[in-house]
């Protein structure tokens, strides 16, 4: 190695330092740099992160035109004028496009225009409040800090280890949002949102599809209606969905040649190329945990600052996938605005609470975490399921609405069909959870998350009138059905 690869440069001093550049990372360095403090961001590969160029982006952009399609094949005279499937080159170049052909040049100059130093290269933690750098040309710049770190460092998939796996060359949430050659067949292992939407996408560029769920539903953190008709509309496309099956091991001869799955329920199946949606694993291996006492490969553990317990003195904090909260980009960045502000806060020794720091917590972790699924019916989900909210001890009552009866509905698509679920906690007569599930649903989500997040009375929610004739018209149709299931006891 050449004397200026060995090099360690002289410490170089700032107030933060944020390990990964990823929405979460940007977040928070920009939330600090808004306290007035010197930052510098720590990124081995992309600026931007997993759900720039591996997830969230072009995942959304690969769905969008195979649901355009099916959207318009549901309205009368626009269904003649929908006479093909998707044209797989214009959909990649369309991803393509958002993912900016995976070049970060402009999410590195967002950086630097906030203000904070972008520093290439593999992070890891020194001890306390010191990150050493290992930069791409094997120099390390060694950063001391004043006040916080911060861990933004994300997620990765987690494959089982099964015989034949690496032979196999599986697909992960990676291969399967940057290639840009359709396979024959595909199976899918794993019924989650990555699972589905992956189905979706796919079965919709032109592959045979199978879709593996090793439990008895789809989506099986959702309500079940949830999983219910996402796996119908997947079926009435013409994917085949297994349920109670996964797989036991797989084997490929060659690199081209078919992967022959062996199942759990004792058939086999052979496709081109499988992808495994089967969780994540937080990426903490390798970033230094063990100099200050936690455990390389871990969840963190935080508080609602997102400051990490088990770490003395206050200086670590972990903000997003890292902290197992909840696995969502939004989720995360809303996480990155609280921590910021308690970092600038604790910085200047001024309360958290105080009008100029804003929220001072990450209270929506607990109650009102939202989740949209773009398949075909999309899924949007925000609060507790029926389960999740028995589990809790709350005494509930469920109010379940069929979409299609909404006008609205049926001006969006001939034979809309869809369901509605809110949860309500008749104690205190707030909204626990909404669950809808039908096209164009998502962009109803935010609504649903306000109701839940500021726990609106149903009382109040007669006086937000939906207007008509739109889908938002459910909201009528809810309360009315929570109304009526009074009077009906009566």
């Amino acid at each position: 190695m050449a004397a200026d690869q060995q090099q360690q440069t002289h410490d170089q001093t700032y107030d933060v330092v944020v390990l990964g550049a990823g929405p979460v990372g940007q977040t928070v360095a920009d939330r600090v740099r808004a306290a007035g403090l010197d930052v510098a961001v720590v990124e081995r590969e992309l600026v931007g992160g997993e759900c720039s160029y591996w997830a969230c982006v072009p995942s959304k952009s690969l769905l969008r035109p195979v649901r355009a399609i099916s959207h318009a094949q549901r309205v009368d005279g626009a269904s003649e004028a929908v006479n093909g499937s998707a044209d797989p080159a214009g959909v990649f170049g369309r991803r393509d496009r958002y993912v900016n052909d995976w070049d970060d040049t402009g999410q590195a100059d967002w950086v630097a225009g906030i203000g904070a130093t972008l520093v290439r290269g593999h992070g890891r933690l020194d001890g306390p409040r010191r990150v050493v750098v290992t930069t791409p040309s094997s120099r390390e710049v060694v950063l001391a800090v004043r006040h916080a770190v911060v861990i933004c460092t994300g997620s990765r998939s987690a494959i089982p280890d099964l015989p034949g796996l690496v032979e196999a060359r599986p697909w992960t949430n990676r291969e399967a949002n940057d290639s840009s050659d359709v396979p024959n067949r595909l199976a899918v292992v794993g019924a989650g949102a990555v699972g589905v939407e992956m189905a979706t996408a796919w079965h919709g560029l032109g592959s045979k599809v199978t879709l593996l769920a090793r439990g008895a539903r789809l989506l099986p953190r959702m309500e079940p209606f949830a999983g219910e008709l996402v796996g119908r509309g997947l079926a009435a496309a013409g994917v085949d969905v297994r349920t109670g099956v996964t797989v036991r091991e797989l084997s490929r001869a060659y690199p081209y040649c078919p992967v022959a799955l062996a199942l759990t329920d004792g058939t086999e199946l052979e496709v081109d190329d499988v992808l495994f949606a089967t969780g994540r694993k937080p990426l903490t291996d390798h970033i230094g945990l063990e100099t200050v006492g936690l455990t390389p490969g871990s969840w963190l553990d935080v508080d609602d600052t997102c400051r990490v317990r088990a770490v003395e003195d206050g200086w670590l904090y972990a903000a997003g996938d890292v902290n197992h909260r909840a696995l969502l980009t939004h989720q995360g960045k809303y996480q990155a605005r609280i921590a910021g502000a308690a970092i600038g806060a604790r910085a200047a020794g001024t309360p958290l609470d105080t009008a100029q720091w804003g929220v001072h917590s990450t209270t929506a972790d607990h109650h009102a975490v939202p989740q949209a699924i773009f398949t075909d019916p999309e899924v949007a989900a925000v609060g507790l399921t029926e389960e999740q909210a028995v589990q809790a001890g709350r005494r509930i009552k469920i109010i379940d609405v069929e979409i299609g009866d909404v006008m609205g509905a049926k001006l969006y698509a001939d034979g809309y069909s869809g369901r509605a679920r809110m949860v309500v906690d008749v104690d205190s007569g707030h909204l626990l959870g909404v669950t809808m599930v039908g096209p164009g649903v998502t962009e109803m989500l935010h609504s649903a998350t306000i109701a839940v997040a500021g726990q609106v009375p149903v009382d109040r929610l007669w006086h937000a009138v939906p207007c008509f004739p739109t889908i938002s018209e459910l909201w009528l149709r809810l309360l009315e059905a929570y109304r009526d299931s009074f009077v009906t006891l009566v």
